[in-house]
């Protein structure tokens, strides 16, 4: 999985944020209290967003309405499974991964591997 680019990012982000369909507009409104783009910019990386099957949209009058396809952490996880699969040595790579996490984080991933083995006992 391909990282997003910046500004795919930042509409991601929003969407995600929002948690809810949104149009252009929306978005282009949001991102200009901090940064000036264009609405043409938005709307050809919002469509090529949705090519890529990041969005799904639906029409709503004159405007087409997008939402996220997967969610924020469901990126995550696959951007750290693609950074895995770079490494050769996969239990190292994991092992430097785990060294860098907090207490809070390494507890969240005791308590996520006790909810996958209690998947597979079902």
């Amino acid at each position: 999985m391909r990282r997003l680019g910046e500004l795919e990012a930042e509409i991601m982000d929003r969407l995600w944020t929002w948690n809810r369909p949104a149009t252009v507009r929306e978005v282009v409104d949001d991102i200009n209290k901090h940064r000036p783009v264009a609405y043409s910019t938005v709307m050809t990386v919002t469509n090529i967003l949705h090519g890529k099957g990041w969005l799904v949209r639906t029409k709503q009058g004159r405007a087409w309405l997008y939402t996220p396809v997967r969610s924020r952490e469901a990126y995550a996880a696959a951007l750290m499974e693609d950074g895995l699969g770079t490494s050769k040595d996969r239990p190292a790579a994991l092992l430097h991964f785990v060294e860098n996490m907090s207490e809070d984080e390494v507890d969240a991933l005791r308590q996520a591997l006790r909810n996958v083995k209690r998947q597979d006992k079902e």
